[in-house]
Formats: C-alpha cells, sequence, structure tokens
C-alpha cells in the first residue's frame, strides 16, 4: 500500500492568501473585478477565479479601463500604476504583501536621499521586481545571479536589497563579494529583505524530499519560487518530478515505490495538491 504525504509547510504564504480572499470577496458581492496581472503564478488556481468572475488584464488594457476596480496581487506595483488609476478613475483593491510594501518604502527612501548604486538581487521583468525598480524611476540595478554582482561599480556606495522570494544563500554570497570587493572609500550595505516565511521552506522541503521514496512537485511553471524549491528538492531526491497538476502523474514513477511526498510553491494551492493525491489513490 502506497503511503503519501502532503507537505504541510507547502501552500499560498500569507500575501496570496489574503490577495485571493479580496478577490472572492468582491466577486461574492457580485461586483466587476479586475486583476492587473495573474493573481498568482499558477494557472489552475488563475482558471477557477476566472470562473468565479475574475477578468485578469494587462498594463495597456488597465490604461483604457475607467471608473472600475482593478486589485493589485501580492507582488506589488510601481508609482505608475496608481497615479495611472488616479487619473482614470480606477478604484484599487491593494493586495500588495506587507513584505513587498515595507521593501518598496525602503527603496524609495534610498533613492530620494542618496546618489549611490541601489542594487536588487532579483529576476529581470518579474512583478515584484518591477515594482521594487519602480521605486527608483528605473535606476537601479538589477543583478538575477551571483555572477552578474561583478558588473557593478565597486568605487561607488552600494546598497543592496532581494526580491523577497530568492535564495537565502546565494543573497549571503553576493554580500561577501562586495565586501571583499568594494573601494575602502565606498560605503556597502545590505538588507536583508527575504521572507523568511518563502526562506524557511528551503530547509523544510528539504528535510521532506529525504524522507519519501518519489517526490511530486506541484507547481506553475511561472513560479520563481517553485523554480528555486523544486531544485532543492532534486537536489535532496533526484527521484522528484515538477507537474503542475495530477494529469501529468506518469504511472511508472509509482514503480517499486512506497512512500511519495506531494509539496508544492507558496503559488500552490492546498486543493490542487489534493487532488494530485487522489490521482495516486486511484492508480495504486
Amino acid at each position: 500500500m502506497l503511503q503519501i504525504e502532503i507537505d504541510n509547510g507547502s501552500g499560498f504564504c500569507f500575501g496570496v492568501t489574503t490577495a485571493i480572499k479580496k478577490a472572492e470577496e468582491e466577486l461574492a458581492a457580485g461586483k466587476t473585478l479586475y486583476c492587473l496581472g495573474d493573481i498568482v503564478h499558477n494557472g489552475m488556481e488563475c482558471e477557477r477565479l476566472r470562473q468565479l468572475g475574475l477578468i485578469t488584464i494587462n498594463h495597456e488594457e488597465m490604461a483604457r479601463l475607467h471608473n472600475t476596480k482593478v486589485l493589485l496581487r501580492a507582488h506589488g506595483e510601481p508609482p505608475e500604476t496608481y497615479a495611472l488609476a488616479q487619473r482614470n478613475n480606477i478604484e484599487i483593491i491593494d493586495a500588495t504583501c506587507p513584505v513587498v510594501l515595507q521593501l518598496q518604502k525602503k527603496i524609495k527612501k534610498q533613492y530620494e536621499t542618496t546618489d549611490s548604486q541601489i542594487v536588487i538581487f532579483g529576476k529581470n521583468g518579474h512583478a515584484e521586481v518591477l515594482g521594487l525598480v519602480g521605486q527608483t524611476e528605473g535606476k537601479a540595478i538589477v543583478i538575477e545571479k551571483f555572477d552578474d554582482v561583478k558588473k557593478l561599480d565597486f568605487s561607488r556606495d552600494i546598497y543592496l536589497y532581494s526580491q523577497t522570494t530568492k535564495s537565502l544563500d546565494e543573497f549571503h554570497r553576493i554580500i561577501e563579494y562586495i565586501q571583499n570587493h568594494i573601494s575602502p572609500e565606498a560605503h556597502f550595505q545590505s538588507f536583508d529583505t527575504i521572507c523568511r516565511q518563502v526562506a524557511n521552506r528551503m530547509p523544510n522541503i528539504s528535510e521532506f524530499a529525504s524522507r519519501h521514496d518519489l517526490i511530486l512537485f506541484v507547481c506553475g511553471h511561472k513560479s520563481s519560487n517553485g523554480k528555486v524549491l523544486f531544485s532543492e528538492c532534486l537536489r535532496r531526491n533526484p527521484n522528484s518530478h515538477q507537474i503542475e497538476g495530477p494529469e501529468e502523474i506518469n504511472p511508472q514513477w509509482l514503480e517499486g515505490m512506497s512512500t511519495v511526498g506531494i509539496c508544492g510553491a507558496t503559488s500552490t494551492p492546498k486543493w490542487l495538491m489534493e487532488q494530485c493525491r487522489d490521482e495516486l489513490l486511484k492508480l495504486q
């Protein structure tokens, strides 16, 4: 008999849970609600909310809207989005994660009070990073990976921040490199802005992956956080597979397996992991 365990630590983080709850409340009241970008990087959850009436739009489409409501998801937005909403009489339902909001304020204050290099460790083009760079009128430098740190000007002051869902270990490697290369005349300061709710999932999921014969990591392919967590699963347990939903489960994976662990990213709904469990039970 196959033993199946769903990881208790997986599933929506606080910010995503809040955004979805706000959307559900508005839709339950029968109101038209637009969401700027996918509310969460999970296609199945987006589809569930679409069926409830949520309309996902991009920035160009928002520019054509007037006198309506638009939800801003947990990732946050740059100041221009709020200015556009004001011009078009759009009511903002702001579901920006409190951790992201705090980070935006820090970067904005730093930008307004210094002429130094503001550096963000994050993924270029990611919604959260666009919101952070927007606090600096587009002047912040984004570094995606450790090697990118070498392009900084070490003769000038550096203020380093991080996208909330990045790897803590890689962030510390970047800090160490800057400390070792910055000019004695220049000032360097780093701000650990990585969300602990996300960062703590790394050791937890590592331990979870090592306990099972087979790991099914349920996650949308757009999720940055998912990529990081799945790579950790794979490192601890080479018999790990990333799937978007139950239909991607290959019955051959179960051959000779005694225990299966099901886990996911901060953008993975619990109901989807439960559907994967139910599919496994059918395949036994």
